[in-house]
């Protein structure tokens, strides 16, 4: 059955650094786009980051733009998430996600266009002292 896992989520102090894992299974990333997004308690959910698997185009949310690092492994068939400077904030459970149909050489982060689909079970994370 195809799907992606998400791993890597944990408990981290303030300013400390998680890389999050999403591995396609079943399937090739091939040229669809793949996005990372986190929903906390009481908020609905959030694109933070995306990549163009083909182009390697990228894109990141305001709140995460200098932290955060969206990168791809070929080999792997695996999409990371480098999270660095982590804030209390951050805690959330965080998903992928794939469009198989993006725009050339881009990638969105507004989930209102229904774009994405094959979610992921989601890894938690939570930023705390």
């Amino acid at each position: 059955q195809s799907r992606l896992v998400e791993s890597g989520g944990g408990l981290v102090q303030p300013g400390g650094s998680l890389r999050l894992s999403c591995a396609a299974a079943g399937f090739s990333l091939g040229h669809g786009a793949i996005g990372w997004f986190r929903q906390s308690p009481g908020k609905g959910r959030e694109g933070i980051s995306c990549i163009n698997y083909l182009h390697r185009t990228t894109n990141y949310a305001d709140s995460v733009k200098g932290r955060f690092t969206i990168s791809r492994e070929n080999d792997k068939n695996t999409v990371y998430l480098e999270m660095n400077s982590l804030k209390p904030e951050d805690t959330a459970v965080y998903y992928c996600a794939v469009d198989w149909h993006p725009r050339p050489g881009d990638c969105t982060l507004d989930l209102s266009q229904g774009r994405y689909s094959d979610w992921g079970q989601g890894t938690p994370v939570t930023v705390s002292s």
